[in-house]
């Protein structure tokens, strides 16, 4: 009921299609996401989210849209491109803050990075449950400290929806699954790679559970629900099982994260969705390779650049063909990995395409060299490993914690095992420095190794210091 009345009450927002001219909404959301990227700023921008402005269903964009619309057309402001001014949006006719959600936030210090993901989660509507929940929202944010913290409110976008519909097995009720519990899943997609970007997996992953649940409660509960309706939430569920099963992978929960990406892999079957399948096999082959498994690497990130074949995204079949490059190397096959990095250099260099699958936004040129740096690594080349692992730490934005504190540590590694122990020691500490921010089991790992292959060289410059934190800092084994 809610999402229909808040329809009813849409005006469209006919300043912001004019905007847009003569290209396609997934066009014009690809220049959005370029745009967003020039100012050093990440919004899952696709043709749904364009749609939904245009339609006037979002009266007033969330801070990091309102940045990158500001970069795109200077000197207009959100009334000029068709918005409500903010503060008529957020002024009244809110409800009570719930108890139950006040309780949860913390009394700790606010955290600025962590106030930076609350400001960009959902958009703003007219609609008084949406800016309750986002008023909520921000204050458990900003009042939390930790990811922990922040990850408390996974559970609102679908807490409600959950609570009304029955457990698994209690068989029909005839609810009609609508746009609101889809948008639900979909939120809750982007929130939990928004606090996996600041902050890692670990403390994630636990409370990421209840939406993933959530979602597969609709998809069981949902056999009234319109046939695009049913699509688009069969495709959130699969994204959602990705993104827990990552949490999964990266806090070093293996088993748990290859559930997941086979859950997922088995939705986007049943859905006959490609994109979500090809997403699967990159998930699948990365674990794979993360877990000594380098064959079943190769062969699922085959199957995933078949399916990508004809989704018209370059850059998905760059990540792909990466991926099986890790594998490659995994066996020692110089030649297999080589051939596969030359393919995805090739992709990769035909650039970002409106048809670029909204959860790949990670993959810029950092991620680009992260990744060949790993396979250089595999293979034992470590000069070359430092090489890249070096221009993926200094390419970095420095605002996105989690992918920095990982490509410092992969340049700490390889410098310790190429014998430059000095310099292994100073990128370590610069790793030690971003992890009380940063909750990641996989990161930890690599500076527990980068300290185990320093731990002979007590005798060089800062290894002694670094030695010692490692001590204090780190998880004992």
């Amino acid at each position: 009921m809610a999402s229909s009345s808040r329809a009813s009450r849409a005006v469209p927002n006919l300043a912001f299609r004019r905007l847009r001219g003569q290209r396609s909404p997934g066009e014009f959301a690809a220049v959005v996401r370029k745009a967003a990227r020039e100012i050093g700023e990440q919004v899952s921008c696709d043709a749904r989210y364009i749609g939904r402005v245009e339609a006037g269903e979002i009266r007033c964009p969330n801070y990091a849209y309102e940045r990158v619309f500001r970069h795109m057309f200077p000197g207009l402001d959100l009334t000029d491109l068709g918005f409500t001014a903010r503060e008529r949006v957020r002024g009244g006719g809110r409800a009570p803050a719930r108890p139950d959600a006040a309780r949860s936030t913390a009394v700790t210090a606010a955290d600025p990075a962590v106030e930076a993901a609350a400001q960009g989660t959902a958009d703003s509507t007219d609609d008084s449950k949406n800016d309750e929940e986002s008023d909520v929202l921000r204050r458990a944010f900003m009042t939390g400290g930790s990811a922990t913290v922040a990850a408390a409110s996974f559970g609102l976008g679908l807490g409600a929806v959950l609570s009304a519909l029955p457990e698994p097995g209690a068989g029909p009720t005839g609810r009609r699954i609508g746009d609101s519990e889809v948008l639900a899943v979909e939120d809750a997609v982007r929130r939990i790679r928004l606090l996996d970007d600041r902050h890692g997996a670990d403390g994630l992953y636990q409370r990421a559970a209840q939406p993933l649940r959530a979602a597969y409660v609709l998809l069981d509960a949902g056999l009234t629900a319109r046939s695009s309706t049913m699509d688009r939430l069969q495709s959130g569920a699969g994204e959602l099982a990705l993104s827990v099963g990552w949490l999964a992978h990266d806090s070093g929960r293996v088993a748990d994260a290859r559930s997941h990406y086979a859950e997922a892999l088995a939705t986007a079957r049943m859905a006959g969705d490609a994109a979500l399948e090809a997403h699967a096999f990159s998930n699948a082959s990365f674990l794979a390779r993360d877990a000594g498994r380098h064959r079943e690497a190769v062969r699922c990130a085959q199957a995933g650049q078949r399916a990508a074949d004809d989704l018209g995204s370059p850059r998905l079949l760059s990540l792909l063909a990466l991926r099986e490059a890790g594998g490659w190397a995994g066996l020692g096959d110089r030649a297999g990995c080589e051939q596969c990095l030359g393919r995805a250099h090739t992709h990769f260099a035909r650039g970002a395409a409106a048809a670029d699958p909204e959860w790949m936004s990670f993959f810029g040129e950092p991620e680009l060299e992260f990744l060949q740096a790993q396979c250089w690594a595999r293979l034992g080349a470590w000069a070359r490993a430092v090489h890249h692992a070096r221009r993926a730490a200094e390419l970095q934005d420095h605002r996105f914690t989690r992918n920095l504190a990982l490509y410092r540590a992969e340049l700490a590694t390889s410098l310790a095992h190429g014998g430059a122990h000095d310099e292994a020691a100073e990128a370590g500490h610069g790793v030690l420095d971003l992890l009380d921010g940063v909750h990641s089991a996989r990161i930890q790992s690599m500076v527990a190794t980068t300290a185990t292959v320093l731990a002979p060289h007590r005798g060089a410059e800062g290894v002694p210091t670094f030695l010692s934190r490692c001590e204090t800092l780190l998880p004992r084994a």
